[in-house]
């Protein structure tokens, strides 16, 4: 099948669409970013997911349409509501009417574990009111979706902001760990290569219109997680903790009961609805005499 990979240059995008080659799909991998991985079976257009007309182009004549474009670093654009929303929410948009006007099978969203959190910022957010505008486009237009919620990543090809990564990469340079955030903190980290395996489980008819969780097996603390890596590297000086209110970022679960319940309000003086309607009325009324 023709397949469209948005965002397929990244670090999950970019496993994802292997795997849809080597299933011998035909790809089409969107993104503002030159793929470094670019394979000779699968075709790429250089573009931004705010740029209707190459959207509407890359989506043409494709039965599914996996979507990663947009941000996804919930450090950097913590508090940057408007760009968040550019990126997460209008660029959807785009693609979601592309996928309606060629009669696209399935969509396949990537989302987050944040979106049942009080924590995420703005990434949060617009990840949450994402899946709501999926859903929705579902209800009104019948375009069905697969939302997949991902977890904590790692694995080759991370980009320098992974959590993961920054822990090795410090460890390495400088022979000792050191860990930046509340020492209570754990975490289920799932491999790039077992989520990707798992995300192309929709071609397969499996989770119509529904939103899969993908994280690891087991949660692990970060201090067992560091005293692993402590030992794989083979280092002597002690692991260093800095504890420091890391914005944004759970400690133990993403997953938060938050009750959102609105207080109903009737003032003791009320316009009567008979009264209220007869108003009306006499305003419409003045205005065809006016």
């Amino acid at each position: 099948m023709k397949i469209t990979v948005f965002g397929g240059s990244g670090f999950l995008g970019s496993h994802v669409a292997d795997r849809l080659s080597e299933s011998n799909h035909q790809v089409t991998i969107f993104d503002k970013n030159k793929s470094k991985q670019i394979k000779k079976n699968q075709r790429f257009i250089l573009g931004d997911i705010l740029d209707k007309i190459k959207v509407d182009k890359a989506v043409k004549g494709s039965k599914y349409v996996y979507i990663y474009a947009g941000i996804a670093d919930l450090d950097e654009y913590f508090d940057k509501p408007f760009q968040t929303a550019e990126a997460n929410i209008l660029g959807l948009i785009n693609i979601l009417d592309a996928s309606i006007k060629y009669n696209v099978k399935r969509i396949i969203y990537a989302s987050t574990v944040y979106v049942n959190s009080k924590e995420g910022g703005f990434y949060k957010c617009s990840k949450k009111a994402a899946e709501d505008f999926i859903k929705e486009y579902k209800k009104l237009f019948g375009l069905d979706y697969t939302i997949l919620r991902y977890g904590s990543l790692y694995g080759p090809r991370a980009d320098k902001n992974n959590g993961m990564l920054k822990i090795l990469r410090a460890a390495i340079n400088s022979k000792q760990i050191s860990y930046y955030g509340d020492p209570e903190s754990q975490r289920e980290y799932i491999h790039v290569y077992d989520a990707a395996n798992a995300s192309i489980l929709p071609l397969n008819g499996k989770f119509k219109n529904e939103s899969i969780i993908l994280t690891g097996h087991e949660s692990i603390k970060m201090p067992d997680l560091l005293k692993i890596i402590k030992e794989i590297l083979n280092l002597k000086k002690p692991i260093i903790f800095k504890k420091i209110k890391y914005k944004g970022h759970y400690v133990r679960t993403p997953y938060e009961y938050i009750p959102d319940i609105g207080k109903k309000y009737i003032p003791s003086l009320h316009v009567d609805i008979g009264q209220g309607i007869l108003d009306l009325i006499n305003e419409i009324k003045n205005e065809k005499t006016n």
